[in-house]
């Protein structure tokens, strides 16, 4: 029975999976699904209590691995400056790691890009970009407690630069790239933002 209703779990996700794709949040139906699967509309309702919880099933985990990626690299770029080591921005690899983690997730993410509207996350980007100015500000003042000279700067062009930044990475989701050429596309936005905050921040 347990065995019957995982079969049957995986295969609505799958069958989500091809809804969503195809029509985007707003206008999948949840009698489709059921269709696809073989069972009433009653029936998947037993699976997942709504359509925005289905949606969610689909992209939260992948959603939140990339906050956590966020979270390991913060870690990692504190004791590289607490040991006054600041290659770690000036050679900055941010845009592969991050263009690598949505392309192990690249379903996830094509719904989160392109299929979201309707949904919590439908501002991803400006989720992401808020997370990632944050996380700017943070190590700025971390690098100055730590002796390095940073320029001052006004916030405002901060956050729609760091918003720029953010936008890029998924630039590569909604322009269908390749992995390949995707990843082509992060070392050259590696190089180039690099470049650019050093020089924004002078450090």
């Amino acid at each position: 029975m347990v065995r019957d209703k995982a079969f049957h779990h995986d295969k609505i996700v799958a069958a989500a999976m091809e809804e969503f794709m195809e029509y985007g949040f707003n206008d999948a139906s949840m009698r489709r699904i059921a269709s696809k699967v073989g069972m009433s509309v009653s029936g998947l309702y037993k699976h997942f209590a709504s359509k925005e919880e289905m949606f969610s099933a689909l992209v939260e985990p992948a959603y939140q691995g990339l906050i956590e990626l966020f979270d390991r690299e913060v870690d990692s770029q504190r004791k590289a400056i607490e040991k006054n080591d600041i290659s770690v921005w000036e050679n900055s690899n941010d845009a592969k790691m991050t263009i690598s983690y949505i392309y192990d997730h690249l379903d996830a993410f094509r719904l989160i890009v392109s299929k979201s509207q309707g949904t919590q996350y439908e501002d991803y980007l400006h989720s992401f970009a808020m997370l990632e100015e944050g996380i700017t500000i943070q190590f700025m003042e971390y690098l100055k407690e730590n002796g390095h000279h940073i320029k001052d700067y006004r916030k405002n062009e901060l956050h729609l630069l760091v918003t720029t930044n953010v936008s890029a990475a998924f630039q590569a989701v909604e322009n269908g790239f390749t992995r390949e050429e995707a990843m082509h596309y992060a070392d050259t936005l590696d190089r180039f933002f690099s470049k650019a905050w050093a020089e924004f921040f002078g450090y």
